[in-house]
């Protein structure tokens, strides 16, 4: 889930004018420190080569601008390959107890949520339950009304490509709420009838413009044709086939179980931080409240691209991809995106963010994934979701003396 860093920001700042109770810690406790630098850990499951060495310099080169220039308390970067696990961490999970940031943590993914929900959408397209081009009327009679925004016009594909029009909740949603009572229930359909009080971006697929609230619908879609949660097809279609122990959809559950490190905001750049880490997550939903790992996500999209959990023709749906119209050459397909890598070629995966918490994953068709994630959202520095998919593609280059190929 995207959550608007600049408004949020904002919201944050005027949080700390009113003294509204949060955990404030000082900034100066986020510095690293010898123990911290001792603390950053490194497992691996083979003997690395020149090329993996080179590329684990550059990784741990990226975390600790991270943990430094960028100001994030921790971070981390798992990758795996046909030859084994990496794992690097940086910094603290903890900025009080000075706690290394664990190999297996558990954060909240945000917006990667997106793929897993794409992911149960398309097995119910191959169960012949769902019609990809079918009018999102046909699901969610009478849901989607109002200011010019119509359901009847708008395809359950144009939900999952951010081509529907549909403007983006998050765009019209009060966040400093968020900080006021992180832990209150936001039902779905109020959220999505927060967008639909707003005109249309653009007409159905006559452009492209990120909206969270496509990915609620997919969620209403999901419940309405099972009859069960969006999380239940979850659980049952992905998260328990695969064994991704770490893996959670939390509901309103206001908790990370396991291993984990603190959610942290920054206000200002004079600001304390505040710990965020507890917060009901409904307000993801089915666009970005999920819990996962590096070791789980990692495993989920070796298992997607691998051909486990989609049929060859919605796999290719999947990455049937469309421009969003920057100059990185970023592409996105449903719930899934691709983008180039540095040595050529394109990976495939997602990024996300959800309070206290950034993360970017992505892999490539020839066996290889990373997770990057660090502890910190909103409130680093400007250049932090750049160093933190640098540091995915950096990962996906190692041992890499050529051209990684994949789809488009």
């Amino acid at each position: 889930m995207s959550t608007r860093k600049r408004a949020f920001h904002g919201a944050l700042t005027l949080t700390v004018a009113l003294g509204i109770a949060a955990a404030a810690l000082p900034v100066a406790a986020a510095e690293r420190t010898p123990a911290a630098v001792a603390a950053s850990a490194r497992v691996t499951a083979r003997a690395p080569s020149n090329a993996a060495t080179d590329s684990d310099t550059r990784l741990r080169g990226l975390l600790h601008r991270l943990t430094t220039v960028d100001g994030g308390p921790g971070a981390l970067v798992e990758t795996r390959d046909r030859r084994g696990r990496t794992v690097l961490a940086d910094g603290v999970a903890d900025v009080t107890s000075r706690t290394p940031v664990h190999r297996d943590s558990r954060f909240r993914i945000g917006s990667m949520t997106k793929t897993f929900t794409a992911t149960v959408l398309l097995q119910l397209v191959g169960e012949r339950r769902v019609q990809l081009d079918a009018p999102v009327e046909r699901y969610l009679p009478g849901v989607v009304r109002g200011h010019g925004n119509d359901g009847r016009t708008i395809t359950v594909r144009q939900l999952l490509q951010h081509t529907s029009g549909l403007p983006d909740f998050l765009d019209h949603f009060d966040l400093l709420e968020i900080v006021e009572n992180p832990l209150a229930h936001r039902d779905p359909l109020d959220l999505v009838n927060i967008a639909l009080a707003q005109p249309p971006e653009f007409g159905p697929g006559e452009g492209w413009s990120y909206s969270n609230t496509g990915y609620l619908l997919v969620g209403m879609i999901i419940e309405r044709v099972t009859g069960n949660t969006y999380g239940e097809e979850i659980e049952r279609r992905v998260i328990e086939p695969l064994s991704l122990s770490g893996t959670s959809v939390p509901g309103d559950d206001p908790t990370i179980s396991g291993p984990h490190p603190r959610g942290y905001v920054r206000p200002g750049a004079d600001a304390p931080l505040l710990d965020i880490t507890a917060v009901n997550p409904s307000v993801g939903g089915a666009a970005g409240g999920m819990i996962s790992s590096g070791s789980d996500v990692n495993r989920f999209l070796k298992a997607l691209l691998g051909g486990e959990l989609l049929h060859p023709a919605q796999l290719g749906e999947m990455t049937r991809t469309r421009s969003t119209g920057g100059s990185d050459g970023r592409r996105y397909g449903l719930g899934l995106e691709s983008r180039p890598l540095p040595r050529g070629g394109r990976y495939w995966g997602h990024t996300g963010d959800f309070i206290g918490y950034e993360t970017a994953a992505g892999a490539t068709f020839d066996g290889k994934q990373a997770t990057a994630m660090v502890n910190l959202g909103p409130g680093g520095s400007d250049a932090q979701s750049d160093d933190l998919q640098a540091a995915v593609e950096t990962a996906l280059s190692r041992g890499s003396g050529g051209k990684v190929h994949g789809r488009r």
